[in-house]
């Protein structure tokens, strides 16, 4: 899958709104990436790691999770 612009130098993309983080080398379904760019509820890491998002409170996206989408805070 092709990263999208703003996110071109990341590797995981954070959802705002499910607290679901998603590793952009190895996630399938574009939809998903699409739909997170255009709500504008998208965040990356830093450092950009698997490690710094569960710290930040981020669970690894896995096909067939689901979580309710809540309003982000920030």
């Amino acid at each position: 899958m092709q990263r999208p612009s703003r996110f071109e130098h990341t590797r995981f993309l954070g959802d705002k709104r499910t607290q679901l983080v998603y590793d952009l080398d190895s996630w399938d379904d574009a939809a998903v990436i699409d739909d997170i760019v255009d709500a504008e509820t998208g965040l990356c890491f830093g450092p950009d790691t698997l490690v710094e998002a569960r710290n930040r409170g981020y669970t690894l996206a896995r096909t067939g999770l689901v979580r309710r989408q809540r309003k982000p805070r920030a």
